[in-house]
Order: structure tokens, then C-alpha cells, then sequence
């Protein structure tokens, strides 16, 4: 838990003088997370949002960022709100479609942000194919992998150049500690988001570290598990008569599956579904006893919400619209209770 560390002589120290700068403990999970993801580096930070405004502070004014329109809704505040402002540019595409990259790259873009599986719509990204795109015009790739997790996906074996993750949500476990990590196996990158984490400062405690060491622990338990559940709540859902549509990339129906079984080991442990309007989307909330009405996700215990509402509501209600967020759809973020007690809660509730 220091915070400084004494010297041997001016200037002269064991590896760590200022926990800002580095700490023993976030030097262990820093290690533990790019096993996990097989990469050369990873940097620790105090969210995933610190992560991510630390990554974008690379830019500079002029740049453009080509990004995956179905984005978290923090990732799109973030872009949309404050980095603009600094003369950053933002371009939304669907990234599912390759000629839809392709058309959206300029001389100026700098980096192009995926998601894959997306939040909330469940979409699924070839990343291996947008990397050829991007790196054929100068730019690189950065993945938000929270959704699918180190133990689902690899994105710097598909291509990608950065990974981010939210280490708050799977890998945490527990919704008890905020975090977030960027990985890379690129030096350079490497050695600016040092400098640039060390000068902002978004950096996690060591006893956050050390809840993210074990959380990870069970990281592959829980999500084999939280997999195995969703894949049939989603099938369940499919069947139930009150739900208009079910997002979830390992169903047969699923436009981007054959995408999802090659890149990833299962399908992940979130579900959207669509039901007929908001009210009834806010009924269904409402009535639910074993999913809590929570925002976040990934932890042992399952989540429900209203991206609309909650998670995406930064994001203007056309901008929803247009990338197919509609009022009446709900998120789950499933746990590793009993799955026949999952689908009862839901059954009831969509009664």
C-alpha cells in the first residue's frame, strides 16, 4: 500500500520511487493480464474509461478515429462530448460491414475502435479483416474486449493493435472493484502510455489490484459458466412470445455467428432482448427478483437494464435509433446462478 518508496541514493532506486508511477502490486497484475491476453504489455489504470481517455490522448488535434456505431455509451460520451472539443474527429460506421470501413478511412484516421461482441446489440466485428483494412491506410486497431474477455478472445492474435478492457466487469468478477487495462505487444505505443498514464495520472490503488488478482482467479470458471447460461436464456427467450427479437451471437439466427465461432471460444455471457415498447420494458424491469436492476455487468451475480435509459442515454435518442437501440430493449448480464431459476425470474416477469 505505499505510496513512495525509499531510495538508495538521489536518483538511484530498487524499480519503484512513486506509486503513481509504479507499484509492486500493479506491476503483478499488469503481468497476470498480458499473460491473459498474450501480449508483451499491459498497463493497469483506476477504470476503463481511464484507460481509454489515457490511449486517446495519443492523438492530436485533426485526427480521426473510425469507431463502431453500437459503442458503449461511456466510450461515445467520451468521444462525443469532451475529446471533440480538443479537435479530435469521430466517424460512426457499422464495422460488421468491411466496405463500410473501407469508405470511412481518410488520410487523416489515426485509429480505428471495435467492440466485438458489441454493447448492447450483441454484434460481432471480423476483426482480423477491419486490421487488414486499417493498417493498409496507416492505422491502427484498438478493441474494447470487455464483453467477451481474455478467456473468449484474443484480439492481438486477430490483428488488433490495442486491447482495453473495463477490468471493473469479467475480470473483477465481483462488482466490488472499478478498473481498467490497456494491453499492447508494440514497444513504442508501450513506452508513450507509460508517459502519458504517469503524467494524467488514472492510475488503481494497490488493493484494487490486488481485488482484480483475485477476481482473475475464477475468471475462466465464471465465464464458462455465465457462457453456458446465456446461451440458453437466449434460447428460452427465442421461445417466449412477449419478446420481438433476441440478441445473442451464439444463436443459429445471429448474422455475424460463423464470425463469433471462429474468433471466439464460446459466445459470451450477455443477452439483449427486445420486448414491445419502453413501458413494458420498464414493467418487466420492475417485476424481475432474482436480476437485479443494475448498470455494469460480468459479475457472478445477474444484472438487467435499460441501455436506453441507463447505460447509452448520453447518446442522443436519433443516434440510438439509427444503430438500433430502441426503447424497448433490455440487457442481460448473466450470472452463474441456476439457469432454470434465470429463465423462471424472466418468464414471470415478461407475464
Amino acid at each position: 500500500m505505499a505510496t513512495t518508496f525509499a531510495q538508495q541514493g538521489v536518483g538511484k532506486h530498487q524499480g519503484f520511487e512513486y506509486s503513481r508511477t509504479g507499484n509492486p502490486t500493479r506491476n503483478a497484475l499488469e503481468e497476470c493480464l498480458a499473460s491473459l491476453e498474450d501480449a508483451k504489455h499491459c498497463l493497469a489504470f483506476s477504470s476503463g474509461l481511464g484507460a481509454e481517455t489515457t490511449l486517446m490522448l495519443l492523438l492530436n488535434p485533426g485526427d480521426r478515429v473510425v469507431y463502431m456505431e453500437d459503442v458503449y455509451g461511456g466510450t461515445f460520451r467520451l468521444f462525443d462530448k469532451v475529446l471533440k472539443r480538443y479537435g479530435l474527429e469521430f466517424s460512426a460506421i457499422d464495422a460488421s460491414d468491411i466496405d463500410a470501413v473501407e469508405k470511412a478511412m481518410t488520410p487523416q484516421t489515426r485509429m480505428v475502435w471495435l467492440e466485438s461482441p458489441t454493447n448492447p446489440l450483441l454484434r460481432v466485428v471480423d476483426i482480423d479483416a477491419v486490421s487488414e483494412v486499417a493498417h493498409g491506410h496507416g492505422a491502427i486497431v484498438c478493441v474494447d474486449n470487455t464483453f467477451a474477455t481474455p478467456f473468449l478472445q484474443q484480439p492481438l492474435h486477430l490483428g488488433a493493435d490495442v486491447v482495453v478492457h473495463s477490468s471493473t466487469k469479467y475480470i473483477g468478477g465481483h462488482s466490488d472493484v472499478v478498473g481498467g487495462a490497456i494491453m499492447t505487444d508494440n514497444d513504442e505505443l508501450e513506452k508513450q502510455l507509460r508517459f502519458h498514464q504517469n503524467a494524467v495520472g488514472a492510475v488503481p490503488s494497490p488493493f484494487d489490484c490486488w481485488l482484480l488478482l483475485r477476481g482473475v482467479k475464477t475468471l475462466a470458471l465464471r465465464v464458462e459458466r455465465q457462457s453456458q447460461n446465456a446461451m440458453v436464456v437466449a434460447q428460452a427467450l427465442q421461445q417466449n412470445k412477449a419478446v420481438k427479437r433476441v440478441f445473442y451471437p451464439g444463436l443459429e439466427g445471429h448474422p455475424n455467428r460463423s464470425v463469433a465461432a471462429r474468433q471466439m471460444r464460446m459466445f459470451g455471457g450477455m443477452v439483449s432482448f427486445e420486448v414491445a415498447d419502453e413501458p413494458t420494458a420498464f414493467r418487466t424491469l420492475q417485476r424481475l427478483k432474482i436480476f437485479a436492476l443494475a448498470e455494469s455487468l460480468g459479475a457472478v451475480e445477474s444484472l438487467a437494464e435499460h441501455p436506453a435509459r441507463m447505460t447509452h442515454a448520453s447518446i442522443p435518442a436519433q443516434e440510438r435509433q439509427r444503430a438500433g437501440v430502441g426503447d424497448g430493449l433490455i440487457r442481460l448480464s448473466i450470472g452463474v446462478e441456476d439457469v432454470a431459476d434465470l429463465i423462471a425470474d424472466l418468464e414471470s416477469a415478461l407475464r
